[in-house]
């Protein structure tokens, strides 16, 4: 029997912004999103630290018939995918990158990239901004700080606090916002309220989008018209579950 579903793993609850998209794209598939909330932040590890964590997640999405594996967090991606994948050569790997490149396509000139210190200083988004930032696109780098932790405190004054503080320097002088943090798509209305007319980009449509062509073009499109199930995991607290679940709708 084929394996069955799509898993899906980040720090925290901040792979729903994945997840959500995926839904859309891929209405028929089974989900597994695994939250691996007990060891958020992933930018505070070390690399060696995030791949042992990132393999024993892979171990448990493989067990429970997932036959491919999104990885819904920038830092993990940056730092981990090239060695799973080498790791678990029978699996498929999606993974998620700053949406640099969706800046340049919509012809932005002045872009702020909001991530987190790992992923900022990652070699793949150093490519991206090599690549992408030229005459007519400026591209200024913003680490968020805390936000991510904050996200999943559920917080609101603080995130906005905190929000307010990093973007409102920037606020005359930018025209679009790339969101380097699955967690932060979750607080895009708060974006909104201090900066009205941005545009905000993040790559989760992308990532649904490549999720969905690997499938097909792995033969492992699942052909059914039923609406299909989705299971989430928490490895800090069934509470989070919930809360995961309410958000998602």
């Amino acid at each position: 029997m084929k394996n069955e579903r799509i898993g899906i793993f980040d720090s925290g609850l901040g792979g729903l912004s994945i997840l959500n998209e995926l839904k859309k794209v891929l209405p028929n598939e089974d989900y597994l999103f695994y939250e691996d909330s007990i060891n958020n932040p992933y930018g505070e590890k070390t690399e060696e630290e995030l791949f042992e964590i990132t393999s024993k997640i892979v171990d448990y999405l493989i067990e429970n018939k997932c036959k491919i594996i999104v990885i819904a967090c920038n830092t993990a991606t940056t730092s981990c995918i090239k060695k799973l994948r080498e790791k678990y050569q029978n699996m498929i790997f999606i993974g998620t990158v700053p949406a640099i490149k969706m800046a340049y396509d919509a012809n932005s000139k002045n872009t702020l990239l909001l991530a987190t210190s790992y992923t900022i200083k990652s070699e793949r988004v150093k490519e991206l901004l090599n690549d992408y930032t030229g005459i007519n696109q400026n591209i200024y780098v913003e680490s968020g700080k805390n936000l991510a932790n904050l996200i999943e405190e559920g917080d609101i004054n603080k995130i906005k606090t905190l929000l307010s503080e990093i973007l409102l320097p920037y606020k005359d002088n930018i025209d679009s916002i790339v969101l380097g943090c699955t967690h932060y798509p979750l607080v895009k209305d708060l974006i909104k309220e201090i900066i009205p007319n941005i545009e905000i980009l993040d790559g989760s449509f992308g990532v649904a989008k490549e999720t969905k062509h690997q499938l097909i073009e792995n033969d492992l499109l699942n052909e059914s018209n039923e609406e299909g199930k989705i299971i989430i995991e928490n490895s800090k607290s069934q509470d989070l579950v919930k809360r995961s679940y309410e958000i998602l709708g």
